[in-house]
């Protein structure tokens, strides 16, 4: 039996079972690290301890007027997956997450949902269990540069005409601000995108694992003001890449459960699609 640095008991995890509603009065203050205009970074303590690492959450808040958005597809480049570090190096990008989940079959380079690159397109349809897409490169000026859009109470039609850009993923938070995630007792690591109220994107990443809901709740009732989110990734896939003079930091998931029930990945896992910035 290899070792692990995991508790497996339930026994352990009564501490999951805490009220984050009932405590919201008592919101963690957020200690933001000012990279430059319009780029902030903190690795936050979580309210409730996870079964195993160090139970943080770390998070990059982009402002859209001072960064450009930039989804990297490895079958547009003709190339095999690669690791995130590795394309940020080669695409000189300063930060980026996971683009989304992507299809375990053929060359393993096709997203889960819609996925837009310009005039390049990596999955055309549009999957409807989904529910949210990030939208980017928009060609109105009068429009957010870049924004979360929920396909139940949002123009998707206009969406596609707007942007030139786009990543489907799981809708997370609906257009209430309520957790949508069925509950589940399965856990892992995680990294999402969000958006805050003032049009914020947020990469947010924690390697310690959570059941989705729980997370979610706890992201809803943090003091990032949360306006939309979206699931990209989890397990050791997850991936998270900052490179500033000011922070370097290089996270990536591990637990997954009925895939990798430990602690114990340290390296990146080679990916087809990022999502990634760059000054404007």
């Amino acid at each position: 039996m290899y070792q692990t640095h995991c508790m497996k008991n339930a026994y352990f995890i009564l501490l999951s079972l805490i009220c984050i509603s009932a405590t919201s009065s008592e919101k963690q203050i957020i200690e933001w690290q000012n990279l430059e205009t319009g780029l902030d970074y903190t690795s936050m303590e979580a309210p409730v301890k996870s079964i195993c690492a160090d139970s943080r959450i770390d998070v990059l808040k982009i402002n859209p007027k001072y960064f450009a958005f930039e989804l990297q597809c490895m079958e547009q480049k003709k190339t095999g997956n690669k690791k995130i570090d590795q394309i940020c190096k080669e695409n000189n990008l300063i930060a980026a997450v996971n683009a989304g989940m992507f299809k375990l079959e053929g060359n393993f380079q096709t997203g889960t949902g819609y996925m837009k690159n310009g005039s390049y397109i990596n999955n055309p349809s549009l999957n409807s269990s989904y529910k949210t897409a990030f939208a980017f490169n928009s060609k109105d000026t009068s429009k957010p540069k870049a924004t979360l859009i929920d396909l139940t109470c949002e123009d998707w039609a206009a969406a596609k005409s707007n942007y030139t850009s786009f990543s489907q993923g799981i809708r997370m938070v609906n257009c209430e601000g309520k957790a949508t995630w069925q509950a589940s007792e399965k856990k892992w690591s995680m990294v999402l995108l969000g958006e805050d109220v003032s049009g914020n994107i947020l990469f947010i990443f924690c390697r310690s694992p959570y059941k989705v809901l729980d997370y979610t709740n706890m992201l809803l009732h943090s003091d990032l003001h949360i306006k939309r989110l979206m699931y990209l990734e989890g397990g050791p896939e997850a991936s998270f890449y900052l490179n500033h003079p000011k922070k370097m930091v290089q996270k990536m998931g591990s637990y997954e459960t009925g895939f990798n029930e430990n602690d114990n990945n340290t390296v990146y896992w080679e990916i087809p699609n990022v999502i990634g910035i760059k000054r404007k």
